[in-house]
């Protein structure tokens, strides 16, 4: 039997760092039924009052919160202890920790995160760089990428890249259908961009490809989903990939968090080596 609950993720700020932790959070627990309300900009005790009220109103109300003004911090979970609601600061603590290990006061200014300096800016350089480099466009510049992604139709080349690009990282991907797809510039060895090729497993990609096809309404293009056919689209991206050195990584099982995480570690290894 699922246990239902009402969660409020209460924030000074976007509420993004909140809402990616209970994300985290929640993955860990089968069954955990909920409805979630978020709050936002939440930055005087008449707000927190306001949601203490509604929570009142609610069965199994549980409260997590991204707050970084001490006052307003310690009036929620005095407010919270005396109705008995359960509360949890995500940050507080931790604040607290690394302000005595750097043995320096914290900030404690909502929305810190978002100041517009320098990496603020080198985001969103590394964005438009990624919008504009996507699905094998613009190639004349591909030696300014960070990262360049290679690999057949429907391997998550997009959404993994439009990921690396909000980690600040200027990302090109070239979908590849066969040889000639990959520049000439790529193979040399002194092409500076970390390359990395993705792929996956044929029945996964069938699948994946006949939904595509599904939803768009196309059912002329039989070779797209053709099993034998991507098979071998993907033994060759593989020799490809065998060819230059380029590492691989298989993204049938892995969520796109997962690939930039593993395509991050291949890109840190390669410019310490270049050091």
């Amino acid at each position: 039997m699922k246990n239902s609950h009402n969660i409020y993720l209460i924030s000074d700020s976007t509420g993004e760092t909140l809402d990616r932790i209970f994300l985290a959070l929640k993955a860990q627990f089968e069954n955990f039924d909920y409805e979630v309300s978020q709050f936002s900009f939440t930055r005087t005790e008449t707000q927190i009052k306001k949601i203490i009220e509604n929570a009142e109103k609610n069965e199994n109300s549980i409260i997590l919160y991204t707050i970084v003004n001490n006052k307003l911090a310690k009036f929620l979970a005095d407010e919270t202890n005396k109705k008995k609601i359960p509360c949890f600061g995500v940050l507080g603590e931790l604040i607290l920790n690394f302000s005595k290990l750097l043995n320096q006061k914290a900030s404690h200014e909502p929305s810190g995160q978002h100041i517009l300096n320098k990496e603020y800016y080198d985001r969103i350089e590394a964005i438009q760089f990624t919008m504009n480099h996507d699905d094998g466009n613009n190639i004349g510049g591909i030696e300014k990428s960070d990262i360049v992604l290679l690999g057949v139709s429907r391997t998550s080349k997009t959404p993994t890249s439009i990921y690396l690009a909000n980690r600040g990282y200027k990302t090109s991907n070239i979908p590849l259908v066969n040889e000639k797809s990959v520049p000439d510039k790529m193979k040399n060895i002194k092409f500076k961009p970390c390359v990395v090729g993705l792929t996956t497993e044929a029945n996964r990609l069938f699948e994946i490809r006949k939904n595509r096809l599904t939803s768009l309404k196309e059912k002329d293009r039989t070779e797209y989903i053709n099993l034998n056919e991507i098979k071998k689209e993907l033994e060759n991206s593989k020799k490809i990939f065998r060819l230059n050195n380029w590492p691989t990584i298989d993204v049938t099982r892995k969520s796109v968090e997962e690939t930039a995480a593993s395509i991050i570690k291949i890109y840190e290894i390669k410019n310490k080596k270049n050091v």
